[in-house]
């Protein structure tokens, strides 16, 4: 299992076109395969940066899951309107695999 983390900076005064951008993913990012932890946008702290996190099987299964969300019609909805709204300055992707586990009392 591999987790994504989407690290976003994000135009500071367009928060919630975010928070809609997120919305969206919120429904059309499980559809298509990525078990969605969640969307986070700024709280407290830096006022940019935001981030998107899913867990997905494997870089073969991602691949499969990137060409259903492109032609998921909320998908391609979503991606049309942060082209247009340019709440996205930037946008990074990291895959990880958890190394922590087992969590919790090993006695």
């Amino acid at each position: 299992m591999l987790t994504c983390i989407i690290r976003y900076q994000i135009d500071p005064t367009k928060k919630a076109q975010f928070a809609q951008y997120a919305r969206s993913w919120g429904q059309a990012i499980p559809r298509n395969g990525a078990d969605l932890i969640g969307y986070y946008a700024p709280h407290e702290g830096s006022t940019t940066l935001a981030y998107g996190i899913y867990n997905i099987e494997s870089l073969a299964a991602y691949e499969v899951y990137r060409q259903r969300l492109a032609a998921d019609p909320l998908g391609r909805e979503n991606y049309e309107f942060a082209q247009r709204e340019k709440f996205l300055l930037r946008e990074d992707r990291t895959f990880l695999t958890l190394a922590s586990a087992p969590h919790g009392d090993a006695t």
